[in-house]
This record gives C-alpha cells, structure tokens and sequence, in this order.
C-alpha cells in the first residue's frame, strides 16, 4: 500500500515489512493540527497491520520538523480550543512512542522544538551530518519540551537548551552518544533503511513484545521490569516463530518467521 501523493502533508509508504514515513508539508514541515492527526492516524495504522515489522520517519527537503506551525496557535477566545490543540500535540508523540513496531528516525535536516519531540519519540536516531536540534520555544516566549528532552539528555545540558533555544549539531550529539549514526545527507535513507531491513528480518511477534519491554524499563523499576521481561520469554518460548528461529539456527539457514 503506498500514498505517495505529493500533495499529501505526510507520505506513508510500504514495502518489505518496512513503512517509510515522510514529513511532507513544505517549506519547512512545521506541524499543524491537520498534519498531527495524520501522524496519529498513520502509526496507529503501523501498529495494527501485519505487514510491517518496522517503521522510518523523516522528512522531505533539508528540514526534519521546524517544530508547531505558529500560524495554528489555538485560540484563547475559544472555549476548549487549547485543550484540544494540546490533546492532540500529546497524542502526536504518544502515536509513535506506543507504535508496536520500532521506529527509527532518519533526521535528514533541522529538528526543532515539536520536531525534536517527534524524534524523542522514536526508537533509534540516524541523522545527516547537516542536522541541527534545539528547543527553542523560550524564543518565542513560550516553554515546552523539557520531557522530551530529558529522554535524551543529562541535567544540564537539558537546562541549557531549555533555557536559551541553543542548536545543537549533529556531531555533537554523536559525540555524546545520542545519534546512533551521522551520515551524509545522500547516505542517510540507505543506513535508516538497513538498519530497518535487520529489524524487519527478526521474528515480528518477538519484536513487538521487544518494543513493549523497551518502553516499560523507561517507566518502572529495574527489578519490576525484568521480571516483565522474563515473563514475555517465557510466553515467546512457546511461539512457532520462537521453534522456528531455533530450528533455523541450528540447520544454518534463513528462518521463515509467520508472526505467531
């Protein structure tokens, strides 16, 4: 299934158990209510389509996500319309952070403010070495983004970006250990993409219950977490896809996994 219509303010393509998911709202991909919906309605649909083992979101052009676009700021004359502006800016990240399937970002220019939360929201962080990242709502006289950030970053270096909108390169992010890979603006989508295809190879029921375990340790305890973990194994021992990986394994061939 493919809705590469250019037109559309977000591409969503399938092939090989991989959906490629592509900000496309020009000039700078800043996102508006419309655009967030789409994103909520698109990893939703991600999480419940078996045909895909694995997610890639960037974005068209040289920007990521500039962040919100300031020419949808809800209305405070409305009753309940910034409640639900920020209802839906919630559910943006928790789209993605609660897909089933791992997401990896492939951040092919600046991300910023809302766009850096989109990235904080994914699995694993691929960026072009022309990427910039920043929080920089304290410039326009708002604050927002700290809980993002505090996925990625220690103490201080969240305060220093939350309090004064700094951009950050993506080498140094690398250097800190963030970004798992910084590529070439034109070898950024072939890593993203290879990475997807090891993790789209790997057995599809195992996987989504690897996703689930890597977002609990980041909320409970350690001995909480992996007595959750060796529940699930237990559970994934007794799947075919778990036979069938040992049975692969041992007869030195590729396993043909049927996600049950």
């Amino acid at each position: 299934m493919s809705d590469m219509t250019a037109d559309q303010p977000l591409l969503f393509e399938v092939s090989d158990h991989i959906a490629v998911v592509t900000l496309n709202r020009a000039p700078v991909n800043a996102l508006n209510r419309a655009l967030r919906r789409r994103i909520v309605e698109v990893f939703d649909e991600i999480s419940e389509r078996d045909d895909i083992r694995v997610a890639v979101l960037t974005g068209t052009g040289k920007t990521f996500c500039a962040g919100a676009d300031l020419r949808d700021r809800p209305s405070a004359d409305k009753a309940g319309d910034f409640l639900e502006h920020n209802r839906i800016t919630r559910e943006t990240g928790n789209a993605i952070r609660e897909c089933a399937k791992p997401v990896i970002a492939a951040i092919n220019g600046a991300a910023l403010g809302a766009g850096m939360g989109l990235m904080a929201a994914c699995d694993i962080y691929y960026a072009s070495e022309n990427a910039v990242f920043g929080m920089p709502e304290i410039d326009v006289g708002l604050a927002g983004g700290a809980s993002m950030l505090k996925t990625l970053f220690g103490r201080s270096m969240l305060r220093r970006m939350f309090y004064t909108g700094c951009r950050v390169q993506a080498a140094e992010l690398y250097r800190r250990g963030i970004l798992e890979e910084v590529t070439p603006p034109e070898g950024l989508m072939p890593a993203a993409m290879a990475l997807a295809a090891e993790i789209a190879a790997k057995s599809p029921i195992a996987m989504i219950h690897a996703k689930q375990a890597a977002n609990m340790v980041d909320l409970v305890p350690q001995r909480d977490a992996y007595r959750m973990e060796q529940n699930i194994t237990m559970m994934l021992a007794k799947t075919e896809d778990a036979r069938e990986a040992r049975m692969a394994f041992l007869e030195k061939r590729k396993p043909d996994f049927k996600g049950r």
